[in-house]
């Protein structure tokens, strides 16, 4: 009987490499690329990086511009996480299979939920671009409901998760609907939501550069501004700002979440 499942589970792995591979090379032959060309320009490729892109004393002179623009991007990013928090909470409690009060509202907040964080923040960047220009408030708005979607689905399977046996613990005790929220469904979820709203945190910052790029605003903007002047040397300062921030956010991230969970 465990030969037999082993070998179902082989099979299956094979199939999926021969479709992979299928697939691979469909795209290749799709798209016309040289695969031979393409790998042979990796050496070259990393020579150019290794010659051009690094920060000299003239790229220092912009770094307190840079952190400026950077301090911005983050604060933006934080803002639009926060914010998002708070109503993906309120919609997550009404969704809820746990908590939500049934019927078509559950539906519609689930339904809401589902659009928002299928709908990517560079699809959304685009979209309020119409509406907002290239402006600050187009990216907060771009992450803003990204991270709603995201955050509504997350916190209901949170919600669901943690508080499911507490809460009927609650009902069978007569206790009413906001005691059950406020006494069982916050304490003991709100860890878990904590820890996802931190990595919503993580994952906006990294977004916020992509979104400055389409919107032109933010740190994203700056890198698009010195890379099309050719100034590659200030382009390489802020790309190692962004990953040094992102290092250090995700480092606080995971501390945080070893004390909460």
């Amino acid at each position: 009987m465990q030969a037999d499942f082993f070998a179902r589970k082989r099979r299956q792995s094979y199939v999926y490499f021969s479709v992979m591979v299928v697939l691979t090379l469909a795209a290749i032959f799709v798209t016309e690329y040289d695969v031979v060309k393409g790998i042979s320009s990796i050496p070259k490729a990393a020579e150019w990086t290794v010659a051009n892109f690094y920060p000299d004393a003239k790229a220092m002179k912009k770094l307190p511009d840079i952190l400026d623009t950077l301090l911005e991007t983050v604060l933006m990013s934080i803002a639009a996480t926060t914010v998002a928090a708070g109503l993906a909470f309120l919609f997550a409690i009404l969704g809820s299979r746990t908590t939500g009060i049934g019927g078509p509202f559950s539906l519609v907040c689930r339904g809401i939920a589902t659009l928002f964080r299928n709908i990517d923040v560079a699809a959304w960047s685009m979209i309020l671009l119409f509406s907002f220009g290239q402006s600050v408030l187009t990216g907060y708005f771009a992450l803003f409901f990204g991270s709603f979607g995201f955050l509504t689905r997350a916190f209901m399977e949170a919600i669901d998760e943690v508080s499911g046996s507490s809460v009927e613990a609650l009902r069978a005790t007569g206790a009413g609907y906001f005691h059950i929220v406020f006494q069982s469904v916050v304490p003991s979820s709100i860890p878990m939501l904590l820890s996802w709203i931190l990595f919503m945190v993580e994952t906006n910052i990294r977004h916020a550069t992509l979104i400055g790029i389409l919107t032109g605003t933010g740190i994203g903007f700056l890198f698009s501004l010195y890379y099309k002047s050719l100034n590659y040397s200030s382009a390489s300062l802020v790309v190692l700002v962004i990953v040094a921030v992102i290092l250090l956010i995700e480092y606080v991230s995971n501390s945080i979440r070893r004390v909460i969970l």
